[in-house]
């Protein structure tokens, strides 16, 4: 028992050896130098950094960075760092230098470069600043009006993406009720990664009085297309058939759909979402290239159906899928309610009724002498009887 022990105790030693004294607590790296932040077109911020002096010959040097609380923590060998980022807050980088790409290994003291908000009273910031984009063609930002800015303010919004050389000042602002808005041409290009890259706006006014305000806007999200256009509706054993075109420039695989159809006789109300549409069915007639098909089992031919669509995008091709489009054109299919005797009842009515005030009017007097016959007058009617008598007696006795 004690032989091999010893054994056991030698191949530790020989072990411990051949590693050089792993125990042995790993040197730290003097912090990195310079470190410096910039910000660059509107909302991208550029940190830059020197290696440490005096660092072990022997360490290949990588630098861990991270933000405020631990966030998006990295370990790479540039001496750089940026980030898109709203400049509405304040923004900290922490770097240290290490030796290796391990998470675990401890870095040298961290060294912090912070960038401060925008200057001014934060109360007078625009709110609500939100952009749309629209059918992948052009860009609407709204916002309010900060709670310390003056009526009658005059906005300006400027944007930068990736595909511009240089930032651009928005010409269209206009106001929508309480809220002002702001459009801009943004057209999808051929390049595939357009849409991973963002669009980084600032609203501030002409005279600088009020505080910047900022917004990054991922053009995988916050796209609105426009309506479909519906080409054909059909009845086929029972069942509706409808055809629709998609909006330009979306792919059907990136859209999703909801059917709206409204029966005129049993006053329904019924809407189909749909996932995916196809238009493999035999029932479909007509040139279907680029059409969407849809069959709805069950509705009855008997009553007016009218039937609209909208499309949203999915998350197949975008990270938003929320913004649903407007409603279609509605379009009918069915028995359409006979509204001859209506149209004629509607039109005889007031011919009726103009007749009837003529002929009172012509024969008010005596359909008053009809309605309100005169009273006789007793005098005259005593009158007359004895006044025949007297005329007679004169006679008879002269």
């Amino acid at each position: 028992m004690e032989r091999p022990a010893r054994l056991c105790w030698l191949w530790a030693l020989l072990l411990y050896a051949g590693r050089g004294g792993v125990a042995a607590p790993a040197e730290s790296q003097p912090p990195v130098t310079n470190l410096s932040v910039s910000v660059e077109n509107l909302c991208t911020i550029i940190w830059t950094w020197n290696p440490p002096e005096g660092a072990s010959p022997n360490c290949s040097l990588k630098y861990f960075s991270h933000f405020g609380n631990n966030q998006d923590k990295k370990i790479a060998p540039e001496t750089h760092r940026s980030k898109e980022v709203p400049l509405n807050e304040r923004i900290c980088l922490q770097v240290g230098s290490q030796c290796s790409t391990n998470e675990s290994e401890k870095p040298s003291i961290l060294v912090e470069k912070c960038i401060s908000p925008p200057e001014g009273d934060p109360e007078s910031a625009v709110t609500e600043l939100q952009c749309i984009w629209h059918n992948l063609r052009y860009m609407k930002c709204t916002w309010l009006p900060g709670r310390n800015t003056s009526p009658d303010t005059n906005y300006t919004l400027s944007y930068w993406h990736r595909s511009l050389g240089k930032t651009l000042q928005c010409e269209n602002i206009y106001r929508e009720g309480q809220h002002i808005a702001c459009s801009f041409d943004l057209t999808k290009v051929k390049d595939s990664s357009f849409e991973q890259h963002s669009v980084q706006v600032m609203v501030k006014d002409n005279a600088g009085k009020i505080r910047p305000s900022y917004n990054i806007v991922p053009l995988t999200s916050h796209v609105k297309p426009d309506p479909p256009h519906i080409k054909n509706l059909s009845f086929q054993n029972g069942d509706l058939y409808v055809q629709w075109k998609n909006p330009q420039n979306f792919q059907s695989k990136c859209l999703s759909y909801e059917v709206e159809v409204n029966n005129s006789h049993a006053e329904t109300h019924d809407i189909f979402y749909v996932e995916e549409a196809k238009c493999q069915n035999t029932e479909f007639k007509g040139n279907l290239e680029g059409t969407i098909c849809f069959m709805i089992p069950g509705i009855r031919s008997d009553a007016l159906n009218t039937v609209r669509i909208r499309v949203k995008t999915n998350k197949l091709c975008y990270e938003d899928d929320k913004l649903w489009s407007n409603w279609s054109q509605a379009m009918s299919i069915g028995q359409k309610a006979n509204l001859t005797f209506y149209i004629t009842t509607l039109l005889i009515i007031p011919v009726i009724v103009a007749a009837a005030v003529i002929v009172l009017l012509l024969y008010l007097k005596r359909l008053k002498i009809i309605i309100f016959p005169p009273i006789p007058d007793p005098g005259k009617i005593f009158k007359e009887m004895f006044g025949d008598q007297n005329d007679d007696t004169l006679v008879l006795n002269p």
